[in-house]
C-alpha cells in the first residue's frame, strides 16, 4: 500500500483550493494511506475529512511563543518530537504543494520522493522533481487541476473537498436560532492586503440594502486581527449587520457558510469556501485574481481589470484601490439578483 502526503501548510484559501487533490489522489490510488501536513490553525478545514486517513498538524503558533520568551530548550525538544514522528511515518509520495523552503524541509524528512509544485526559495533542491505547471486554468484551484492532470487524475476528479463537523453543524444552529426567516446572507471583507479590500462604506450600504430588499439577516464573519475594520462597517451600517468577526472558529464559519443563502467576499479563504460548498457566492477581486471560473453556476466572479491588473503585491495606484472602486453596490446586488435566480 502506498502512503502519501501532501504538504500545504498556509493560507486558508490555499488549502481550500488543494483540497480538490484528495477525490483526484484517492481515484489514482483508491487503496492509499493519504495525509495531509498542515498549519494547526487550518485544521477545522480537514481534521472531518473521511479521504484523509491522517492529518499532520503543524504547531507553528507554538514554536514561535517558545521562540520569542526564550524557551528554546522546551521549543528543540518539542520539534524534535513532531519531527521524528513524521519521519516515522515513512512516507513513499510527497507532494509539496506549498513550494517553500520550510515546506520542502518538512517533504525531506518525511522521506520517500518528493514532487515540488513550482518550487522556488532553494527548495527544488531538496526535491525529487519539480512540476511547473502552465498556469491556464483559470477555475478556482487551478494549479492544482492542472498537477492532478499531470499525475493522471481524470478531468472529474478534482472537487474541493472541504467536510464541516457534526460539531460545528450543531453550534451553526444554536447560533442561528431566533432569526427571522431560514435564509441569511454572508459577507467576508477581510483580507491580508489592503488593495484587495472593498471600502467600509460599501460593505454597510450593501448591508443596509440586502436587510431592506429581501429581509435577510447579514453575518460578518472574520477573525480577531479583522476587529478593528469589522467594528468601522457595523458602526457604519446601524443595524444591518450581525458580527461575528473574532467570535468564530473556522469550523463554526464553514458551518455558518454551509446554510448561508449568500456569500458575498474579496480575495480572502471564506469567499472560497463558499464557492466550495457550492453556495451562491460572489468574488470581488480587483488586484488580485486568483481564478476567473468558479466552477458552479451559481457562484461568480466580478473581475474588471485595468491596464495595471492584477497588481498583486505592487500596487501602482498610490492607495485609491481604482480596480475595487469599480465595483458598486448595485452592480453588486445586481450580480447577486442574477445568481440567486440560477438553480
Amino acid at each position: 500500500m502506498i502512503r502519501i502526503l501532501v504538504v500545504r501548510l498556509s493560507a486558508i484559501g490555499d488549502v481550500i483550493m488543494a483540497s480538490g487533490l484528495i477525490p483526484a489522489l484517492r481515484e489514482l490510488h483508491p487503496e492509499a494511506h493519504l495525509a495531509w501536513l498542515t498549519d494547526e490553525a487550518h485544521a477545522d478545514l480537514l481534521r472531518h475529512n473521511p479521504r484523509l486517513d491522517r492529518l499532520h498538524l503543524w504547531p507553528r503558533r507554538r514554536w514561535r511563543q517558545l521562540g520569542q520568551a526564550g524557551r528554546y530548550r522546551e521549543l528543540l525538544r518539542e520539534a524534535g518530537a513532531f519531527l521524528r514522528a513524521l519521519r516515522a511515518e515513512r512516507y513513499d509520495l510527497v507532494l509539496d504543494l506549498q513550494g517553500l523552503l520550510k515546506s520542502a524541509a518538512f517533504a525531506l524528512l518525511a522521506g520517500g520522493r518528493r514532487i515540488g509544485l513550482g518550487s522556488r526559495e532553494g527548495s527544488r533542491w531538496l526535491m525529487s522533481e519539480v512540476i511547473e505547471v502552465p498556469g491556464k486554468d483559470r477555475r478556482i484551484g487551478g494549479e492544482y487541476r492542472e498537477l492532478a492532470a499531470i499525475l493522471g487524475a481524470s478531468p472529474t476528479a478534482f472537487a474541493l473537498d472541504i467536510v464541516v463537523g457534526a460539531g460545528d453543524r450543531a453550534r451553526a444552529a444554536a447560533l442561528l436560532d431566533g432569526l427571522p426567516g431560514t435564509d441569511y446572507a454572508v459577507i467576508a471583507p477581510f483580507t491580508t492586503r489592503p488593495q484587495k479590500h472593498w471600502f467600509d462604506e460599501r460593505w454597510a450600504e450593501l448591508a443596509r440594502r440586502l436587510r431592506d430588499t429581501r429581509g435577510w439577516p447579514v453575518l460578518m464573519l472574520g477573525g480577531p486581527g479583522d476587529r478593528p475594520r469589522a467594528a468601522a462597517i457595523r458602526g457604519l451600517s446601524g443595524e444591518a449587520l450581525i458580527d461575528l468577526t473574532g467570535q468564530t472558529t473556522l469550523g463554526l464559519c464553514a458551518a455558518l457558510i454551509e446554510r448561508a443563502g449568500l456569500v458575498i467576499g474579496v480575495d480572502t479563504g471564506l469567499t472560497h469556501l463558499g464557492i466550495a460548498q457550492g453556495r451562491p457566492t460572489l468574488a470581488l477581486f480587483g488586484s488580485t485574481r486568483p481564478y476567473l471560473q468558479t466552477g458552479h453556476s451559481a457562484a461568480t466572479v466580478l473581475y474588471q481589470p485595468l491596464p495595471c491588473s492584477p497588481c498583486r503585491r505592487r500596487p501602482s495606484c498610490g492607495g485609491s484601490h481604482d480596480c475595487m472602486g469599480l465595483h458598486t453596490v448595485d452592480s453588486v446586488l445586481a450580480a447577486a439578483a442574477q445568481v440567486l435566480a440560477r438553480p
